[in-house]
């Protein structure tokens, strides 16, 4: 299990990065890894995992549901709550019903096993929608309106309802007629499950919070930690009694935590970023791994025309209803198109469940589930990215509700008098803080000696920290506002004066930089 570890991680992240060389999503790069590692390839991954594959998934989900939860904007969600609850019903109910119709003439299945791969195949995929929404929010492109909110939510509550649905059909399939009956209690299930795992993710967050105040954890891992626990805990919760959506719970285990204690929420934003470095390629690797390329061949011409048919015909007449007299304009509505079209998660944590229960027609609705995956989640994931800056407006970011990390340059202006250590001293402090790159400017025309001696200096207080020394002539405060312009810095540093011989308690330097500056500015 180590060595399947090891090459999980390691080969998944590199091609991820070659991927992104090339110009495609990272993903890709870890599908084809785990095919390459996969039983169908050089079957390096050891038995055990791959059994374990549907559990490790589970956990990989509940890291990005929880991103999703922590990233969710309740005013938004206010002005689209319409949008958002139409999102989470029709559009995978028209594409399940478009699909279980073409599903009687391509593979001649009876009308219950069409249902069945409907329900498979209109899921919609967390592990590629949360990441192209949240890194759309992180961009602010159309934050103004809500979109990838009312997506994100109408996301969780689609999965409720086709999950739901996908357990009531194998139970009349596979079970006595007389249990009928369950098909018309789907309602009342389905309001069951949203209103459960909503409270179970109030709960949660209550729970947290409290822990949070009673100081029972005193760093952000023991944060992250005790998060990832409660998170995951209502996943397997879920799956043990089926009466409220886990997929939902986590994600509003995030949500409420935002109302709860907004502080503890921007931490725990920051925490599973990093845990989804991770989540990540175990996701997608163990993903491919699981694709039976075997029995593709069976159905992947009319696979393609089935899943262009539950798109065409039934998915986009969903969208078109979902967003019917609302305030999203044409482009807005084409969005949904690449972005709310995905599919990965859930086909292959269900993909396999008619197969292995020897209902006729499983190994086509397998193949057409790995095809799903191979056509969707790539497509998808390039998709949202490239065609969100054509058909959305970008606004100003929210920060409150997502990870904004750009890179951060500060730049330290410095003489060679007594107030240059502090300043270079107060550079490295701020940027250990934050993360930040230096940019040491001096500007002058001292003795070679003295510039040595400062250079010196900077080498051994920022010994840690990435940072450049250069060297201007030329006008000092023109200088230094020239070059925050040319490295994009977000703060200068100087000296309250300049050389020990100027008396002054600002220095003219100072006073000019003061002045003219559009960053703030720090004076030491």
């Amino acid at each position: 299990m180590l060595e399947s570890t090891l090459w999980i991680l390691l080969l998944g992240f590199g091609a991820s990065q070659v991927a992104q060389r090339m110009a495609a999503p990272g993903l890709i790069g870890m599908i084809l890894a785990g095919i390459l590692l996969g039983p169908e390839g050089l079957n390096r991954i050891s038995p055990a995992v791959l059994a374990n594959a549907a559990e490790l998934r589970t956990l990989a989900v509940v890291v990005i549901l929880m991103r999703a939860g922590l990233g969710l904007d309740r005013d938004k969600l206010k002005q689209q709550g319409s949008v958002a609850l139409r999102l989470g019903f029709l559009p995978a109910l028209c594409e399940a019903i478009a699909i279980a119709l073409s599903a009687k003439f391509l593979f001649q299945f009876d009308w219950i096993t069409g249902l069945l791969l409907g329900c498979i195949l209109s899921a919609e995929s967390p592990a590629v929608i949360v990441p192209g929404m949240l890194r759309l929010k992180r961009l602010g492109w159309g934050v103004d309106k809500g979109i990838a909110d009312a997506i994100l939510t109408g996301s969780a509550l689609s999965d409720v309802l086709i999950l739901s649905v996908f357990g009531l059909l194998l139970n009349f399939i596979t079970q006595d007629s007389g249990h009928s009956w369950a098909i018309h209690l789907l309602f009342l299930q389905v309001i069951l499950q949203i209103g459960l795992g909503g409270l179970g993710g109030y709960l949660a967050a209550r729970l947290l919070t409290l822990l949070a105040i009673t100081t029972w954890m005193q760093t952000l891992v023991h944060e992250v930690m005790v998060a990832a626990c409660l998170a995951l805990l209502l996943a397997i919760v879920a799956a043990s009694i089926p009466y409220f959506s886990g997929y939902l719970a986590v994600m509003a285990f995030g949500f409420f935590l935002i109302k709860f204690d907004p502080p503890l929420a921007r931490r725990l934003r920051i925490g599973f970023n990093t845990l989804w470095v991770v989540a990540e390629i175990v996701l997608f690797v163990l993903m491919g791994a699981s694709i039976q390329l075997n029995i593709l061949g069976k159905a992947v011409l009319p696979g393609l025309l089935l899943l262009g048919i539950g798109l065409v015909g039934g998915r986009m007449m969903g969208w078109a209803l979902s967003t019917y007299r609302s305030n999203w304009h044409w482009k807005e509505r084409l969005f949904l198109l690449p972005g709310n079209s995905a599919k990965a998660t859930v086909q292959a944590a269900i993909g396999a469940v008619p197969l292995s229960l020897n209902i006729e027609g499983g190994d086509i609705i397998l193949a057409v589930a790995a095809l799903s995956i191979l056509v969707t989640a790539p497509l998808g994931a390039w998709a949202i990215p490239t065609f969100a800056p054509k058909l959305l407006t970008q606004s100003p970011v929210d920060p409150t509700k997502v990870i904004v990390n750009p890179k951060t340059v500060l730049l330290a202006a410095v003489d060679t008098s007594d107030f240059a250590i502090p300043v270079l001293e107060k550079a490295a402090e701020l940027a250990r803080r934050s993360q930040s790159d230096v940019i040491v400017l001096h500007a002058s025309q001292e003795q070679p000696a003295l510039i040595e001696t400062l250079q010196s200096h900077t080498r051994r207080l920022l010994l840690d920290v990435p940072h450049q020394f250069r060297v201007v002539n030329g006008s000092t405060a023109e200088a230094i506002l020239t070059a925050a312009q040319h490295h994009q810095a977000s703060e200068i540093i100087m000296g309250k004066r300049g050389h020990r011989w100027q008396p002054a308690d600002v220095g003219s330097v100072s006073q000019a930089v003061l002045a003219t500056s559009t960053i703030p500015v720090l004076l030491v």
